[in-house]
């Protein structure tokens, strides 16, 4: 190795390593490329390289053939037998990388994909042995009819597609009926089943679906925002659009918030398209998620249907991305690099001529506001329900009369009799509260101290078999008899959750059969499928759940959704607290009447007069944006303004806030304006698994305070004694 020696002349590779942002910090650093490893140096593989006293991967990024870099070292070795990243998806990762302020090495580590893990690339899957005995129950005949149609699928997805338990399973493969087949990763499931007839379009889908398919054919670059109500007919939009980019030898990209809430969407994709759709998502385990990838590399899957990572999957004929649910603030990536990626798709079309889609009942304030100044954007909207269906109607009950009348618990006096109503004829309840747990918190009535997390300093939520838990860090303790403050013997519980709802439900009616949804009970890998299927195939009469519920979920049965509590989300101390609640509102409310029979909602609420709940009853999302956009407008807030929010760790509380202010400081000396700087003060969880954190806020016009944030952190950076940690988080979509 020559390190410590001036080495100018050769091959040299500029390689990104991904390291934490901080003083001197650069894009790429300069190797030498020995004689052996030449062949295999290229753009976009990835090396590892000597980085400090330690080995690190990076990728490299450009070679050229001399370097001014005093005491270069050569690459240790290489990793990839060819570029895992090109051209497109390298310019677009340096385009991040300026944009959201972070190593590119960071970047690059997000978009170069899944690596292989050692060994051979294999999933072990099903098929059916033919002509042996038939399956004896409905479940096991719905097991081998999908294996059948995907042969080579694996256990853990026929379980989450069919519901049947892993002993079903197992019990057909003792029989012969199924038998276990080592597939290559990368052929698994890559014979296809009979394509689905595609139902026929309403007017308002053919007029979106020929706009979108003039702008694909002539190759360029064009957004539209597709505005359609719940049960609209988006998704049969998208189909439509993937058809006729695969018929112009293009490729196309569906995202969809969280892969693992929307089964249904994934079994629509494959019934049209077959082996031709690549799902990428978290979910997968290393190696199905390396071999879809592969796949899509290859060219052997021209559609992928994948979560927020998706948006860097290796399609070079790229034609259209569509962006299901654009609104959502899971499309934004919460560790480094803090990305969007509803953004970045916007960037990656722009790169290479492409048709984008951006769907939505309730589209985000950034993109409707984008999307009235026109070019390159044009709004499509589906203001009606297929097949006619009408939107449910919907009932705000005040909260305050029925206490005030006597009525004091969790349902009011219209929800239960809607309730019994709907179950006594046969149909389903979906009743929807974004809390999860028993009760939120408990409180001392004798101090009046609350039970908190020792290591977040936020209140425990007290769950039904009397564990106390924190829903941030995990920490978990067992419920105390007596106060650990004070002693005293009478400790009460406050507020409600879902698991408190799914008693009362138990209780009002007792004959009810009762599914629960929320993080406690889909803690398992397909949970979430296999709660959905259960009750679509009538396996239950109500589903009680978080905003899990209210996502991307197609429920026929469903004719009465309640809203338990819509005020929640009105009280974040977040600045899009109205747009939360009434997106939540209205998609929730979407859930009902999608069937035959017309749905109802009944919205409980302390709050009827404000417009985030007016708006979300009325289903009115044009009414409610001028309301809201001039609230943004007066207040300075996105989409008017930009927001850069900076926040700093420490497990010193002293250090943090010393630090923060200190943030401050150098943001002005570097030559931000006084007005843009806001804080320091402590983030809204102070606390976070023990770490204390405190959040300095940028506002002003995009370029100007990007700049003013790079030149301010030089500053601070450039302090010695440095020792807190800090999170750059450009548009940032929370502010906990």
């Amino acid at each position: 190795m020559r390190a410590g020696r001036s080495v100018r002349q050769g091959l040299f590779a500029e390689v990104a390593v991904d390291v934490a942002y901080g003083p001197g910090v650069r894009d790429s650093y300069d190797y030498l490329v020995p004689d052996h490893l030449a062949p295999r140096v290229a753009v976009g593989v990835r090396v590892e390289v000597a980085f400090g006293r330690s080995r690190r991967v990076g990728y490299v990024v450009g070679l050229k053939a001399a370097s001014e870099v005093d005491g270069v070292r050569e690459l240790l070795g290489v990793l990839d037998p060819g570029p895992r990243i090109g051209p497109e998806l390298l310019a677009l990762a340096r385009w991040m990388a300026r944009y959201y302020l972070c190593p590119l090495g960071s970047v690059l580590r997000a978009v170069g994909g899944p690596v292989a893990s050692r060994g051979r690339q294999t999933t072990t899957g099903l098929e059916v042995v033919e002509g042996a005995a038939c399956a004896r129950s409905p479940r096991a005949a719905a097991v081998v009819d999908y294996v059948r149609a995907r042969p080579g699928s694996p256990p853990a997805e026929v379980a989450a597609a069919t519901g049947a338990s892993r002993e079903i399973i197992r019990r057909l493969v003792r029989r012969g009926v199924l038998r276990a087949v080592a597939f290559p990763a990368a052929a698994a499931r890559e014979q296809g089943r009979e394509c689905a007839a595609p139902p026929t379009l309403t007017p308002q889908q053919e007029g979106a679906v020929r706009a979108v398919c003039e702008a694909l054919a002539a190759r360029r670059y064009k957004i539209f925002l597709l505005q359609g109500v719940t049960g609209a007919g988006k998704t049969e939009v998208y189909l439509r659009a993937v058809e006729q980019v695969l018929r112009l030898g293009r490729q196309a990209l569906v995202l969809v918030p969280e892969i693992a809430l929307t089964p249904l969407l994934v079994d629509l994709f494959r019934q049209r398209f077959g082996s031709g759709v690549a799902l990428l998502h978290s979910g997968l385990a290393g190696g199905e998620r390396y071999a879809e990838w592969e796949r899509v590399r290859e060219g052997r899957a021209p559609v992928v249907l994948g979560a927020r990572s998706g948006v860097f999957a290796p399609l070079p004929r790229l034609g259209l991305i569509v962006v299901d649910e654009e609104h959502e603030p899971a499309y934004k990536q919460e560790e480094t690099p803090r990305y969007h990626a509803r953004e970045v798709a916007l960037v990656r079309a722009r790169q290479v001529n492409a048709v984008v889609i951006l769907g939505s009942a309730t589209p985000s304030l950034e993109s409707y506001a984008r999307a009235a100044v026109g070019e390159p954007y044009c709004v499509l909207e589906l203001p009606s329900r297929v097949w006619g269906r009408p939107l449910p109607g919907v009932h705000l009950v005040d909260m305050r009369q029925e206490f005030r009348a006597g009525h004091g618990g969790l349902f009011s006096r219209r929800l239960r009799e809607l309730m019994a109503a709907r179950l006594a004829a046969g149909e389903q309840v979906l009743l929807f509260l974004n809390r999860r747990g028993l009760a939120t918190a408990v409180l001392c009535r004798e101090c009046g101290s609350v039970l908190r997390c020792p290591r977040c300093g936020i209140a425990l939520t007290y769950h039904r078999n009397g564990v106390l838990r924190c829903h941030y860090c995990g920490f978990g303790r067992q419920a105390p008899r007596v106060c650990p403050g004070c002693g005293g013997h009478h400790l009460a519980c406050l507020g409600h959750g879902t698991q408190a709802v799914e008693e009362e439900v138990r209780r009002l009616f007792p004959g009810a059969r009762v599914l629960r949804m929320d993080r406690d009970t889909t803690g398992r890998r397909h949970a979430h499928g296999t709660i959905v299927r259960a009750f679509r195939e009538g396996e239950a009469d109500v589903l009680v759940g978080t905003q899990m519920v209210a996502k991307g979920l197609d429920l026929p049965g469903v004719t009465l959704v309640g809203v338990v509590d819509a005020d929640r989300s009105l009280c974040l101390p977040d600045f899009r607290a109205a747009e939360r609640t009434f997106q939540l509102l209205v998609q929730v409310a979407g859930r009902a009447g999608r069937g035959a029979v017309p749905g109802e909602v009944v919205v409980q609420t302390h709050n009827p007069d404000h417009y985030a709940i007016v708006c979300g009853a009325a289903q009115d999302y044009h009414a409610f944006a001028a309301r809201e956009l001039a609230v943004r407008r007066e207040l300075g807030y996105p989409p008017y303004t930009s927001l850069i929010r900076l926040v700093v760790s420490s497990k010193n509380p002293a250090r943090v806030e010393a630090a923060a202010a200190d943030l401050r400081d150098a943001l002005l000396e570097a030559g931000a304006e006084p007005g843009a700087v806001l804080g320091p003060a402590p983030a809204v969880l102070a606390r976070l698994r023990g770490v204390y954190r405190w959040q300095v806020m940028l506002r002003g016009p995009r370029p100007a305070i990007r700049e003013a944030c790079r030149a301010g952190l030089a500053v601070w950076y450039g302090r010695a004694g440095r020792s807190v940690r800090l999170a750059v988080d450009v548009d940032p979509v929370t502010m906990t």
